[in-house]
């Protein structure tokens, strides 16, 4: 499949995307490209459960239903504006009968922008100076986290208003190991190195590099704990930060899922794991049965060992640093839900 990218007039010719205001319309455009398919190629099976949008820009779609063709879709038709076949589980199956132009939007974001651009008057431009280049960008991001989709509409637009710029030079601290968490950050401009000081490593092991739309900051103000690693930037750069109340209240709580020891076992009994968030110390004096020992601090580093389509269920001692192991998960689409209370607590 070719692909190529969107313009904005292209995309106001579909519904609903002609509701997005202008900045949002843009920053979505950037998202999504024109892509191709053959003749006889499928673009999506009857019982298909994966959430796209599919809007047809050119030559004629196949709707088949048990080996027979029930409809049609031609590139700019009235038909067209619409999404194609938009229930799920797909009832019908989609395939090119000629050379198809075709867009594909995920079914989630779509949504989410949707509902946040028609919750308030708030635009993207109300957050971005002129200078800004890309800041729309960063918010496009965290919307198209999965994370994002558990937050109601209210709140995602009352985080972006309660955010505020603080602009950095190449070399700045942003934030310091062993200091009070105090706020939520996200990555608006430049890059940004994160690195954890050690008993052998005095200026610090290098954990991960930071880009436009990462966050960082979160664990603290989850755990109640200090900072457990600096954040230098590595350019200058900026960032949005989100007040610790604000964080705890608008972000935190609605996207962590918390379980009971009896509803964690079932998960894992349905093919879920065990993640232990502890030092390897604790984890090795005691653990549950079958568990993986991922210590908090290097969560972000190992984050790609982990499998996008398990269920995790995190566990600590109480809860505390397993909830804000869940949260970075969860904010990166893995399913991740919280053992409540801990492995400490006397659970039935």
């Amino acid at each position: 499949m070719a692909a190529e990218q969107i313009s904005t007039e292209l995309l106001r010719g579909f519904s609903p995307l002609d509701g997005l205001k202008r900045d949002n319309l843009a920053a979505l455009a950037r998202k999504v490209q024109i892509r191709e398919a053959s003749p006889g190629q499928i673009l999506f099976k009857e019982g298909d459960t994966e959430k796209r949008t599919i809007y047809v820009i050119s030559g004629t779609l196949e709707l088949v239903d048990q080996a027979k063709v029930v409809g049609k879709i031609e590139g700019g038709s009235e038909f067209a504006r619409n999404p194609v076949a938009p229930v799920y589980p797909r009832r019908v199956t989609a395939r090119a009968r000629d050379r198809v132009q075709f867009i594909s939007v995920d079914s989630d974001l779509l949504d989410v922008m949707l509902t946040w651009d028609q919750t308030g008057t708030y635009e993207v431009s109300d957050l971005q100076g002129a200078s800004d280049q890309g800041s729309e960008d960063w918010m496009t991001m965290l919307l198209q986290t999965k994370a994002f989709h558990k937050i109601p509409p209210a709140n995602i637009q009352a985080i972006f208003m309660r955010m505020q710029q603080i602009n950095y030079k190449s070399g700045d601290v942003i934030l310091k190991q062993g200091a009070e968490g105090d706020y939520f950050y996200v990555l608006i401009r430049g890059s940004a190195v994160v690195t954890r000081e050690t008993p052998l490593s005095k200026e610090g092991i290098k954990l991960a590099e930071l880009n436009v739309g990462d966050t960082f900051g979160e664990e603290a103000l989850i755990s109640e704990a200090k900072r457990n690693a600096t954040v230098t930037m590595k350019t200058d750069g900026a960032v949005m930060r989100l007040g610790k109340e604000d964080f705890k209240k608008l972000l935190n709580e609605p996207m962590l899922d918390w379980v009971s020891r009896a509803d964690a076992e079932q998960i894992i009994q349905n093919g879920g794991q065990w993640l232990d968030v502890r030092l390897p110390s604790e984890f090795e004096n005691q653990h549950l049965d079958g568990a993986i020992n991922i210590p908090l601090y290097f969560i972000r580093l190992k984050i790609s060992t982990l499998e996008q389509d398990k269920k995790y269920v995190l566990c600590c001692d109480t809860g505390r640093r397993s909830s804000a192991g869940a949260y970075i998960l969860s904010e990166r689409g893995y399913q991740a839900y919280v053992l409540r209370g801990g492995i400490n607590r006397d659970q039935p």
